[in-house]
């Protein structure tokens, strides 16, 4: 899902400026790519039903196909920004967008789970390279002012439509094609953006300090990783050696990542970024939005194929009123926020929308859409556009010229590694809380001479015989089945529900974290219209 930041300092027009002469048309190419990496964030949420029965996938390692792409990304985004702007933006642009390609490739042609992930994480590194050497193209080829608000205006409307597309274009390729389409799709695209690029576009970068804060970039990503890593192991208990192993050593080098920061000539994050009060309650926003986000949703997503039977198409299309929500709230957010200011605006929406994560929670297995689903959808949607317009902007207060670009990337990855974590820990409590439903709800007992072979254990092994099949057997045989399968039902949705409900208290927390720590004022916020981000 694309968020919103407001455009970092303007730069200096003249021969500082090479690709102002074909500024429209490097607009068009770079805005191409960034649309590739918004919309991969939610064109696999639709695919991986299939996805997940086609390669053999669990349903406890299904989330390492969001989990990796994330992590990944937001991870290394601190430091795809430092090289795009040292490396040169139009090289780091083509290496970008070339490497998304062949990982998409690779995760288009995966033929098991590993694979799948691993392609995912590679599509994450080279989005990471690719996403902030885009918007910097844009902030340096666009110099005049007026010139320069349409240019954001085209980039954020792209960039922002990106989840939307996604949800439906994975639907579309996924019923008429197959799913392996929904990565496929990158290898062309970023052909032509390549292609464009390297006859369109002229180099340029930054001047003056240019060394590369290794050690941060090793520990941050090292310590992203192992806090992931061991939330997804929390499945098997939150004591077990590898949970508390991996999430201590996270929390370790996370620790040596912020000392390391604060004696180094030139960090990878200024620590003076986060640790301003009106700042890091928007990174906080940030990260909480983005686990809600992303992993919330994935199961609700699974919840319209599997539980309510709709196609990918329909399941895409049943996703857009949250976003049609989203931006008729970010309208309102902006227009009142001139007026206000962003504090109630940012203590508001996440209420709104952690309501609207309430309503799900009343899902089960006779629900419809039109009364279970979309009034979720709009409550969340309404509640998150009020939020980020003011999020992402109060992300900037304060924030040198210097050091905007940092700003800028830290509110993307923070939402990126908050959606790793909760896609991780949503999984563990999904997984927990099917097992207390068996727990207290036992399997139907079959009824006298039913084959014990063709009783399955869950969805997965639960294959439906035939209607030939169906009618030749006895009718208590029929119940049981019936009966079996409503069971199955109502343990997934038990897991779904729960993950709903956790995702509301997160996002329900932004609401204090906001009144305790904001200050800003109207004055204090960017006067730029914003911008979206990947």
């Amino acid at each position: 899902m694309a968020i919103q930041t407001t455009a970092p300092a303007q730069p200096e027009a003249g021969p500082a400026n090479p690709n102002h002469a074909r500024r429209w048309l490097v607009l068009c190419i770079v805005a191409l790519a960034q649309l590739t990496v918004v919309l991969d964030g939610t064109i696999v949420t639709i695919a991986l039903p299939q996805a997940q029965e086609d390669l053999g996938i669990s349903d406890v390692d299904r989330q390492w196909a969001i989990t990796a792409y994330a992590l990944a990304f937001g991870a290394l985004l601190l430091l795809g920004g430092r090289i795009a702007d040292y490396w040169g933006r139009k090289r780091s642009f083509m290496v970008g967008m070339a490497g998304f390609a062949v990982a998409s490739g690779i995760g288009g042609l995966a033929q098991n789970g590993i694979e799948l992930f691993a392609a995912r994480a590679g599509q994450g590194v080279f989005a990471a390279l690719l996403a902030p050497a885009a918007l910097a193209i844009v902030t340096t080829t666009f110099v005049e002012e007026k010139e320069r608000a349409k240019a954001f205006a085209v980039f954020g409307a792209i960039s922002g439509g990106g989840a939307a597309i996604g949800l439906l274009l994975g639907g579309i390729l996924t019923e008429y094609l197959t799913w392996r389409w929904c990565l496929l799709v990158n290898v062309p695209v970023a052909v032509l953006a390549i292609a464009a690029a390297a006859a369109v576009m002229r180099e340029s970068r930054a001047h003056g300090d240019t060394s590369y804060d290794l050690p941060g970039a090793v520990l941050i990503t090292l310590g992203l990783g192992s806090l992931v890593y061991g939330f997804a192991q929390a499945e098997h208990g939150w004591t077990t050696a590898s949970t508390l192993g991996f999430i201590i050593a996270g929390l370790v080098l996370l620790a040596v990542f912020v000392a390391v920061e604060a004696r180094s000539a030139n960090p990878i994050l200024p620590l003076a970024i986060p640790l301003h009060r009106d700042r890091g309650a928007a990174y906080i926003g940030s990260a909480l939005v983005g686990a809600a986000l992303l992993g919330g949703m994935l199961y609700l997503t699974i919840y319209t194929q599997l539980v309510l039977g709709f196609s990918p198409v329909v399941s895409g299309l049943s996703f857009l009123p949250m976003t049609v929500a989203i931006v008729i709230a970010a309208g309102v957010s902006s227009q009142l926020g001139t007026r206000i200011g962003p504090k109630p605006l940012m203590a508001a929406g996440p209420v709104i929308a952690a309501a609207g994560l309430l309503w799900t929670t009343q899902l089960d297995i006779h629900s419809s859409y039109v009364t279970g689903v979309l009034p979720g959808l709009l409550l969340f949607g309404f509640g998150l556009g009020l939020l980020m317009v003011q999020m992402q902007n109060v992300a900037l207060v304060g924030v040198a010229d210097h050091d905007a670009g940092a700003a800028s990337a830290l509110a993307n990855a923070t939402v990126q590694i908050g959606g790793a974590l909760g896609t991780a820990l949503f999984t563990t409590i999904y997984v927990a809380a099917k097992d207390a439903f068996r727990a207290a709800n036992p399997m139907p007992t079959p009824p006298a001479g039913f084959p014990t072979g063709m009783i399955p254990t869950d969805l997965a092994t639960a294959k439906p015989p035939s209607a030939a099949q169906l009618s030749m057997l006895p009718e208590s045989f029929r119940d049981f089945l019936d009966q079996l399968k409503d069971y199955f039902f109502s343990t997934e949705v038990s897991g779904y529900v729960h993950t709903f409900a956790w995702a509301a208290v997160l996002v329900a927390l932004i609401c204090p974290v906001v009144l305790v720590l904001v200050r800003a004022k109207r004055s204090d916020v960017p006067a730029e219209g914003p911008v979206h981000l990947g």
